[in-house]
């Protein structure tokens, strides 16, 4: 790449253009990093409060605050990948399977490359775009699933596509490997008893939000890993996995949630374990924020994610390729 993050310590943090952790901005089409940010504005599919086409500059916004070195798992991302900012692809407003099929074009170099791409949202309707990506080039996935809905609903409104379906669809394409697959933390109230009697019987895992409170983390941490086995993992990570205290910026916030040290543990634990192939981080809605603190949190998140899979790799022994 030839190009370096700006040094903290020699320019202020609100100094310079916005990309991500002041990542250098990448100048080609082709991605070269070892970590490639992803924009994705895209916000049609919601079915509540709108605005989280404005979450990828809200999180880059916030990401400036973030230091490269990492003490719990005493990694350096500046030190073990080179991180481009891809800025945004350019999604269409109102206008589903166009968007869809504009996210999954552009998406598709990236996974067919070494980079490792890290999707900023958006809505949740735009991981299963980013799935038919990481399909086309890599087959089918285990899903990690942060998330307070499970997102398994067969369509909203008589239509097929909205941020509450993204999972169902996953499903029915084949694109997940529900048996390696988990989604933690799904609460609140359900449209009805059997609401997710379809997901569970393909054989996808859900841990509801209760049950993870009572499991506790190492047990969560326990079962998300021995699920994904030696399986490719995509990460997708909805803000409103955290109770709606510390995510209050968000288009369908839920109490009884997640604290953001929970969050980051399981992140980091059960990250650092396995390799991924990508991740998307969705639904942080700036209007509804309180003093940034939902876009710092999901700046945070990807941060953890970036340096789970630096401690990963650099405890695999180094391959021939």
């Amino acid at each position: 790449m030839g190009m370096s993050p700006v040094n903290s310590l020699q320019s202020p943090r609100f100094c310079g253009i916005r990309t991500f952790m002041r990542q250098p901005a990448a100048t080609g089409e082709t991605p070269q990093a070892d970590v490639s940010i992803i924009g994705v504005p895209f916000d049609s599919g919601v079915s509540y409060r709108p605005g989280t086409r404005f979450g990828p500059a809200a999180i880059r916004e916030a990401s400036t605050l973030l230091k490269p070195y990492s003490p719990e798992l005493d990694v350096d991302v500046n030190e073990s990948f080179t991180i481009a900012d891809h800025g945004d692809i350019d999604t269409i407003p109102g206008y589903m399977e166009d968007s869809f099929a504009a996210i999954t074009s552009s998406l598709k170099p990236f996974f067919a490359s070494k980079t490792l791409p890290v999707i900023l949202g958006g809505d949740h309707s735009i991981s299963l775009a980013n799935l038919r990506a990481v399909h086309a080039e890599l087959g089918p996935v285990a899903l990690l699933h942060f998330d307070a809905h499970s997102d398994t609903i067969p369509s909203y409104y008589g239509k097929p596509y909205n941020h509450g379906t993204p999972f169902y669809w996953a499903l029915k394409e084949g694109l997940i490997l529900p048996q390696h697959s988990t989604q933690i933390g799904i609460r609140g109230p359900l449209y009805s008893r059997n609401a997710l009697d379809w997901p569970r019987q393909q054989g996808l895992r859900i841990i509801m939000g209760h049950e993870a409170h009572a499991m506790g983390l190492e047990a969560v941490i326990r079962e998300a890993l021995a699920r994904i086995g030696d399986a490719p993992v995509f990460l997708s990570f909805d803000i409103d996995f955290l109770d709606a205290a510390y995510a209050p910026g968000t288009g369908t916030p839920e109490v009884e949630g997640f604290t953001t040290y929970e969050a980051m543990t399981l992140v980091r634990d059960i990250c650092s374990k396995r390799r991924a192939v990508g991740m998307d981080l969705v639904e942080v809605l700036p209007d509804k924020d309180v003093a940034g603190i939902t876009a710092l949190a999901g700046a945070s998140v990807v941060f953890a994610f970036l340096a789970a899979q630096a401690a990963f790799r650099g405890a695999q022994p180094r391959t021939a390729d």
